[in-house]
This record gives structure tokens, sequence and C-alpha cells, in this order.
């Protein structure tokens, strides 16, 4: 089943009752783990009509349990979720003993024309006269409370919308189904709503099509029109009210019209698209969250949310609080990597609200970003003391030079990005409120005297021109908690970081000739990310690096020439360095903290924190593996793929390890003794592997990759742990016994609850009774009924 299915069509009711496969492909991927622990079931799906009534059908569960069921229909204006609330109202309203459509709640102020509507439908007795809310209320409890009806409530906005209408699991009787449509994910959250249901923007297929309908009266354009369709199917990004404006308006406009009136509307969208889409923002009801979406959609998207959200704290934004809350409203989201994502209508209606502040002087907007504007403006040096963010990015363009007189009038200047700009003149003339600079392709060899910015946040210059960074000042930067010179490929030395106290993050990824880090980086107390991946020419820390308690993150993956880390220290606080892909051979034990690289000697005593340990690619050998990794009693996830180990120590006491990687780790004769609360373990492409622990305890196993061990006849055990386990892969294990393939094929058919996967020699169970070819060219068969079991 879980073959056929696509990504957006699974459904996630009660996590603790359905396989791990719901939650990606590996248990440390796909939806987050914490939604375990979330009370909510939120399900998201394909955005066909069809689809959706019969998904929200599935949930409303008409002839089932005789328990109140209220299912939320959440998602940003425009997407349909009123037209998919009207077609599952129409399909099943016959089936209650009344039914109630309440279209314009937010538009009711008063709310007692939505409480009559909905007495009267429900009631059947004609136009009712409730004249004030609190006795609207009590009506619908009296007289609604033993009825089963179907209540859509559309378009909430406030939660005294659905106390004046009675929505919760008690007023109405039993076996009553409700639904609301809101944008806003913090109502149904607090009316512990039975399910959301997300509804997702259009594929690229299915905005087509509506496209034509609208545009051409068909379900495909016609054939010259198809490249200008796709474009405007591009900027619609799935919106189908979007889909629906613009096909409607471009009905039998000639091509050169379509393409005036895209470029026209990619600038400035319709107002019937940023009206609806407009409504979110004006309704949060905190100027400062206000900020955080304007800044957001001007400057910020794609980018790492704790990144954004230093900075903007650094602004006095609160942004936390506002992120939250702009994810609430579907206005904002951040994507599995941890970026802030925004839907581009609702992207160039942030805009759009910033260009209305002054739309011919565009030196007297808040925020500066279009390509076209912020040449103009710093060109006739227009821009004024209005102005807190300009980006303005010329790399693919060509670089240009300004005056920095162009920045004197700026004062309020808190956000700049300039990217391969190059300016001259006095850099005092920028902003002392600066809090964020991003100037890649920074053009100086060193950052001048000048540059006094007490206020800076964060600051990144990759891809600088940096032979030193700044020269010998008194400045103190005491709010800097993030340096970025990565990819400065003429940098030497690092910062001297006693002007920095405060640095949180120091990155200098691919800094090629940097063979030296400044000995101030020892005394930072607040440090807990030093990334110098791909510093090749790097070979020693200073000695008092070691004694740093504040790093949690370091990576030294390509760090070919690094040699040793000069005195004892203790780094008792490292919980995510990364080493892979380092030549060192043999580090001193005296670098307790520091599991870096490919440490031979290396003492990991100390680490007590440390939950992630990334030695995969390193070359290790038996004499190079650490001996106390049993130590590492917080470790959760142990990388040690692709090394050159015949054995190695035994890891049983690390008792809160739950993935463990030695896949292509070619020489590994034998696994050792495994914490019984291991999930998943990962040993492919070991080819030399002859023997596993006994897996008659490992009851918390949930994944076992062992393809391609042809020497391996048998795990002992595994029988036993079958319970948990949802994916078993063994291909390429061909010398497996006749006993153990059919302890482990009998035992999966009664307990199994995803997939196993052995050679294809194996004899098919004697339930396979029946294999054909279906109509689509796949195999099905028959499956027993098997008690408790759901397949």
């Amino acid at each position: 089943m879980k073959e056929n299915m696509h990504d957006s069509d699974l459904l996630l009711y009660d996590f603790d009752q359905h396989p791990d496969w719901l939650l990606g492909a590996d248990g440390y991927e796909g939806i987050s783990r914490e939604l375990r622990s979330n009370y909510l079931d939120v399900a998201i799906h394909p955005v066909g009509i069809d689809s959706r009534v019969q998904v929200i059908s599935n949930f409303l569960d008409v002839e089932g349990s005789n328990d109140v069921r209220i299912i939320g229909i959440l998602g940003m204006g425009g997407l349909g979720k009123t037209t998919v609330a009207k077609a599952v109202f129409k399909k099943h309203h016959h089936s209650f003993d009344g039914a109630s459509f309440l279209p314009n709640v937010r538009e009711d102020k008063k709310l007692v024309h939505s409480q009559n509507k909905l007495l009267s439908d429900i009631l059947s007795l004609g136009n009712m006269k409730v004249l004030k809310v609190n006795e609207g209320t009590k009506e619908i409890i009296r007289r609604l409370g033993d009825k089963r009806v179907l209540v859509i409530v559309n378009d909430v906005d406030r939660d005294a919308q659905l106390d004046a209408l009675g929505i919760n699991h008690y007023s109405f009787g039993p076996g009553s189904r409700i639904i609301i449509t809101t944008r806003d994910r913090h109502l149904l959250e607090m009316l512990n709503v039975d399910v959301i249901y997300i509804v997702q923007e259009m594929n690229k297929e299915e905005a087509l099509e509506l496209l034509s309908w609208h545009a051409f009266g068909k379900s495909y354009p016609n054939e010259e029109y198809v490249e200008l369709s796709r474009k405007a199917v591009g900027y619609c990004a799935g919106l189908p009210l979007a889909l629906e404006v613009l096909g409607s308006y471009l009905c039998t406009k000639s091509k050169s019209e379509w393409e005036t009136v895209l470029d026209k509307w990619k600038r400035h969208p319709p107002r019937e698209i940023q009206g609806i889409l407009k409504i979110s923002y004006d309704g949060l009801t905190d100027d400062l969250v206000k900020d955080v979406f304007l800044n957001i959609g001007c400057f910020f998207i794609g980018m790492n949310k704790n990144y954004v959200t230093t900075i903007l704290d650094g602004c006095d934004l609160y942004p936390e609080k506002g992120i939250r809350e702009l994810q609430d409203q579907c206005l904002v989201t951040v994507d599995t990597e941890g970026n802030l994502m925004m839907h581009d209508l609702i992207r160039d209606m942030a805009r759009e609200i910033v260009h209305a502040q002054c739309r011919y002087h565009p030196g007297e907007r808040s925020r500066l970003w279009h390509h076209v504007d912020v040449i103009d403006v710093l060109a006739k040096q227009s821009g004024t003391e209005d102005v807190e963010g300009l980006a303005l990015d010329m790399k693919e363009s060509g670089e240009r030079s300004f005056s920095t007189e162009a920045f004197r009038k700026m004062r309020r200047l808190r956000l700049l990005k300039l990217n391969y700009v190059n300016v001259t003149g006095s850099h005092s003339n920028l902003s002392k409120e600066l809090r964020w600079l991003c100037w890649h392709g920074f053009p100086l060899k060193v950052i001048p005297e000048d540059f006094d910015q007490p206020n800076l946040v964060a600051i990144d210059l990759n891809y600088s021109k940096l032979i030193r960074v700044w020269e010998d000042t008194d400045v103190l930067l005491k709010n800097l908690k993030i340096i970025n010179l990565s990819h400065s490929h003429y940098l030497t030395e690092s910062p001297d970081l006693s002007k920095v106290p405060n640095l949180e993050k120091l990155i200098l990824v691919n800094c090629v000739r940097l063979s030296k880090i400044h000995p101030s980086i020892g005394h930072l107390e607040r440090l807990s990310l030093v990334n110098l991946e791909d510093c090749k020419t790097l070979q020693y820390f200073p000695g008092d690096f070691c004694k740093s308690k504040s790093v949690e993150t370091l990576i030294l993956k390509g760090c070919t020439g690094f040699i040793k880390l000069k005195d004892k220290g203790e780094m008792v606080s490292s919980t995510t360095p990364q080493a892979s892909h380092t030549m060192t051979r043999k580090l001193p034990s005296s670098i307790a903290g520091l599991k870096n690289l490919r440490s031979v000697l290396l003492s990991l005593h100390g680490l007590n924190s440390l939950t992630l340990l990334d030695l995969g690619n390193c070359g290790l050998t038996d004499d190079a593996i650490p001996k106390d990794l049993g130590s590492l009693f917080s470790l959760e996830i142990l990388e040690l793929a692709g090394n050159l180990f015949y054995s190695l120590p035994s890891l049983s006491r690390l008792s809160k390890l739950k993935m463990l990687d030695l896949s292509f780790c070619m020489c590994l004769h034998e696994i050792p003794n495994l914490p019984t609360n291991l999930e998943i373990l990962r040993a492919n492409q070991c080819i030399a592997l002859e023997k596993m622990p006994n897996f008659s305890e490992m009851s918390s196993m949930v994944e076992l990759h062992l393809n391609c061990s042809p020497e391996l006849t048998e795990i002992l055990g595994l029988h036993k742990s079958l319970n948990t386990m949802r994916r078993i892969h063994m291909e390429g294990c061909t010398d497996l016994t006749a006993a153990f393939r059919k302890n482990i094929i009998q035992g999966w058919t009664s307990c199994g609850h995803g997939g196993i996967f052995l050679n294809g020699v194996y004899d098919n169970p004697e339930w396979f009774q029946f294999v054909g070819i279906h109509e689509s060219n796949g195999v099905h068969f028959k499956v027993p009924q098997i008690i408790g079991r759901n397949f």
C-alpha cells in the first residue's frame, strides 16, 4: 500500500497506532516526532476538490460514532476552504436531523444574525428573532442540545464567534458533526478539535487546468498560449483564487495582452487577490508582529529561522512570539530544514503593503528591496530616516559603486544587504542602528577603522576579499552574536574575538588559506558553534580553546591539514562535534573534550552531554577507535559509516542510543553487544560481517538494514523482536540458513507492521495462494485477516 501513496496522501490519526512509515522514510526524517505529543491529528492532502471532499467525509464518519466530532479546515486565504466546506455540506446535510451552513461569520459583527440562522436552519421555524448574543447562545444550547446536527462555521477569526454559536463538544446532540474553516491554527488548538485538515496549494497540473477553464473554457490551454499559461501558473503559485481571477481576466485577451498583464501583475498584484490575502495581515493586532512579517517578506524568505530570530531579537521585535503567530495565521511556514518560507503571493502582499507607504518616493518607504528602486535611491542619495531595511544584490548584473553619502540620512537603518556592491567614502555614514550586515563579495582587504557598529548582531561577509578581519581598534562589538566569513579565500587568520565577548557562532567554511585561530577564541563564554569545514590549511587550535565549556558544535569536516590541539582541555559541553572526511591519523589524549576527527587514542571522557557523534568516512582502524565510546551516556546518534575497523568495543552501556550507522564498514567482522533501546541499525554493505549480537531483548528495534552481508548466516533472537519492527532489509544476505528464514517469515506474517526484504530465492509464504497481474501492471494478492492487525 505504501508504495502507491503520494507524500501528500498521508493521514495522521493516532500516532501510536500507526506504522512509523507515516513519519517518513526513516524515524529521523519526515513528519516531526514532536507531533506525537500533540493532541491534534493533522492531515495534509492533495487539492483536487473530489479528493478533499472525500477525505473530510472520512473524518466526518457520518454513520459512525455517536461522539460529537469537530473538524478544522485550515489554510491561507484563497485556497478554497469555503468551496470544500460547501461541497461537504451539500453531500452530507441530508444525513442529519438538521444542518446549517454559516457563511460569513467573520463579517457578522453582532453575531446574532449567525445565531438566528443556525436556529432557523435546524429547527425549520422560519426567521428567528434572537436580539442579544448571550440570549442566542442559551437558545442554541437549550433547543439544539439533543439534536444530531451538521454545522459548518465558515471563516472564523475570533474565539468569541465560536463561543456565541455554542461550538464545542457538548452543545449538540450525540453524533453531531461540526466543521470550522479558518486561517488561525490557534483557534482550533484552543477548541481541542478532533482533526485539522490543512488545505494545500494546487500542483502545477491542477493549476493549469483550473486556469484553462477560466481563460479558455476547457481543461487545457490553446496551443499558442501554453507557455504563457504556464508562466501564469508559476505566478499564482497554486492559489485557486489567483488562478480564477487571472484566468477570467485574461479570457479573450491576445498573447501580447497576456504578456503585459503578467508583467504588470507580478509587480503590482491585483486588488481582488491582495484584498483576500491581506485579511490575515489586518487581523494581526500587534504592530511588532506586523514588523516581523514585513521584514521576513522583504528580506528573510528562505533563511534559517534561528538565524532570523537572532537578528530580529536584536531589533527588539520579540520574533519568537511573532513568528509563532504568523505560523498560526498561515502567513509563514517553516520547512523541514528549519527555513522560513512564505507563499509567493503572501510575499507580494507584504511588499505591496510597504510599497503603498509612499508609491512615488521610494526613499521614504520603511523597506527597500526592489532592484530598480534601490539603485535609484542610492544613486540620487534620496534615502530618508524612514528607511529601516535595504537590500541590493548585484551578483548577477555586475558590481556597482555608490557613495556612502547615500546612507547618511538613513539614521534608522537596521537591516542592510549589499551583495557585490562597492561603496566609496567614510563608513561612519552608515547608521549606528545596524543590526544585520550581509555583504557577500565584501571588496576590502580589511574592515576599516571607521566601521563603528556597536549594535550589530550578525555580520555575513561570505566570499569577501578580506586578508585579515579588522584593524586594531578599541571598538567593542558587545551585541555581535554571529560572524560568518565563509569562502573568504584570502583570509589567513581568524579575527581577534576579544572585541566580540558575546559571540555565539563563528562560521569560517572553506577559508582555504586560514592557518591560524586567534587565541581569543578560548575566552568566549557564549560561543556554541564553530564551523571550520574545508579549512584545508588549518593545522591546530590554540590551547585555551580546549578549555571552552560552552562550545556545543564543532565542525571540522575536510580539515585535511589538521595536526593537533595544543595543551590539555575539557570542553565538556560539546554536543555535536563533526569530523567526517578528515585525514589526521593521530591525536593526543590530552584533547579530552574534542571528539573530533580521526582521533587515535582520543579520550571522550567528560563528554556527558554529547548527543551526536559523527566519525563517518574517517578511515578509522581498530587502534583508532576511542576505547571509551561506551562512556557517552547521552549519545543518541552514532555515525561510524565508511571506516576500516574489524571490530568495535561494546556499546551496550549507551542507554540513550537510538541510531547506529555502520554502513560500508567493509572490514567489520562482528557487531558487538548493543543497547536494548536501539531503534535503527544500519549496516549495509558490510561484506565481511559474520556475527551479530543476540536480538532477544532488542524490544525497541524499528528498522534493521543489513543489505549485502553475504557471510551472515543468522541473527539469534531476531524473531523475538519482530513486534516493534517496521522494516527489515536483508537483500544480498545470500547465506542465511533455511531455519532462520522460516522463523523470520512466519513471525513476520503474524506481527509485521511494514516491509521485509529478503533475497529473492526464498519460497513464498503459504498464504500467497494467488498472484495475478492487475490491469495497472501491478501485482495483487489476498492477505488473510488477522485479529488486532490493520493491514
